[in-house]
């Protein structure tokens, strides 16, 4: 029996304003993996730490092989972690979407690593290492999982679960956590990273899903969050989750997102009354010209049409936009934010674009993508810019502002809003535009 340790390096920074905090479910779904192959294994969440206590608790942890999730976002206190790992544990691997889209990034600091899929491919590294044999360092990717169901629920019992509970009520007045019940995306938006599932769309039993929500509850969540790509893509598999739901007589919320094209006023009402309480769309942007350039293949025509059916059938919703598109100018920036205030939102995500390695969009902008992600920004962001995008970063932030205060204008000032956002967007949309 080998100890293995898996580790999700995310540190809360200062600046962090995120209202989503979710367990992860990609370490989890290893450790049930490497588990059921008959290793010792403990699983480091650093969401509640700091640097130090996680440093010290996973030297403690003298396990013999450590494994470190990385994405783009998580990459530089992988690393740092890496660091000072090194020597004191028999095998250190890394895995996750940074190390399949980077791996020469990790292969330095690191034993092997991992890329794809993770569960049969790790359980394969701990069982060359524990029979003594040589471990590859960049070990080919394993075929995808084609039965979903045979897949062991995450291990969520090695989760700091009483600290996201208790979060989640201060934070939201409720507990919430994640099921994965689809895994991958069929489409291919040149801005979206989906390398660890390879473009592929494979999807759970409802009877299975249900199965692992009830374990999932029974540790005291009242919330699901549906974390897969987009939950509403085959209408006959949502229809067939919510009557499974309905059948064990379950009472709970949950929350998904969706894809505007996939979802229409009969759905949204039929996921309402099986506990749905809000869906978010990748809208992101309210340009048809942008939107053809980042092949999201979708129109605003069905953008609004299917904020508007969720709306109606008493679901929140919320949307994410992307600003400043690689392609964008001054003009359908300006398109996109006079769309999202047009929608029946009740959540709305700003961004910064993110040519993640590995995507379309970054092989568009080849060695225009220079920078690393980092926590920059002030009290309201929590964003950089990382890549030269022919616009500064302040102009960027700028535009975020101006959406998120005409988005609160329009649901705090009732009946004033038109006035005050008549006053407030004309000079700022000048002022946009002069900003360099």
């Amino acid at each position: 029996m080998t100890s293995v340790l898996l580790v999700y390096p995310f540190f809360r920074g200062s600046r962090d304003r995120s209202r989503f905090r979710f367990p992860p479910l990609g370490p989890a779904y290893v450790a049930a993996a490497l588990r059921e192959a008959g290793h010792a294994v403990e699983l480091l969440d650093c969401t509640f730490l700091g640097r130090d206590e996680a440093l010290e608790t996973a030297l403690a942890a003298k396990a013999e092989v450590v494994g470190l999730y990385a994405m783009a976002t998580l990459t530089r206190d992988c690393l740092w972690l890496a660091r000072r790992l090194r020597g004191h544990c028999g095998l250190l691997v890394a895995g996750g979407p940074a190390p399949t889209c980077d791996p020469a990034a990790f292969l330095g600091a690191f034993d092997v690593v991992v890329r794809g899929e993770g569960e049969q491919s790790m359980c394969e590294v701990v069982a060359a290492y524990e029979a003594g044999s040589d471990v590859i360092a960049l070990p080919a990717p394993r075929p995808l999982a084609t039965d979903l169901d045979a897949i062991a629920f995450p291990a969520r019992e090695l989760l700091p679960n009483e600290r996201y509970i208790a979060f989640g009520r201060k934070k939201y007045g409720y507990a919430i956590t994640t099921v994965m019940s689809t895994r991958g995306c069929p489409f291919d938006c040149e801005f979206c990273s989906n390398v660890l599932f390879g473009g592929s769309y494979r999807e759970r039993s409802p009877g299975n899903v249900v199965d692992e929500i009830e374990e999932a509850l029974a540790l005291g969540y009242d919330r699901i969050s549906f974390a897969d790509d987009v939950f509403t893509l085959n209408r006959r598999r949502v229809v067939a989750v919510c009557d499974e739901i309905a059948r064990r007589g379950l009472r709970f919320a949950w929350e998904c997102l969706g894809r505007v094209d996939s979802l229409d006023f009969a759905t949204a009402r039929l996921m309402k009354d099986a506990g749905c309480f809000r869906i978010f769309f990748g809208i992101e942007s309210g340009n048809d010209e942008i939107l053809r350039l980042m092949n999201k293949q979708i129109t605003t025509r069905q953008a609004g049409e299917a904020v508007r059916a969720a709306h109606a059938a008493g679901l929140e919703v919320g949307a994410f936009f992307i600003l400043y598109y690689p392609g964008e100018t001054d003009d359908t920036v300006l398109d996109t934010l006079r769309f999202a205030g047009s929608l029946p939102l009740d959540y709305l995500g700003l961004t910064m674009p993110y040519p993640l390695p590995g995507t379309a969009l970054a092989e568009r902008l080849g060695e225009r993508r220079a920078r690393e992600w980092r926590q920059e920004g002030g009290l309201l962001l929590n964003q950089t810019l990382t890549f030269e995008a022919g616009v500064s970063a302040t102009k960027m932030r700028f535009a975020i502002v101006k959406g998120h205060v005409q988005f609160e204008m329009k649901r705090r000032l009732g009946r004033l809003a038109p006035v005050a956002l008549k006053v407030f967007g004309g000079p700022t949309d000048r002022l946009l535009r002069r900003l360099r």
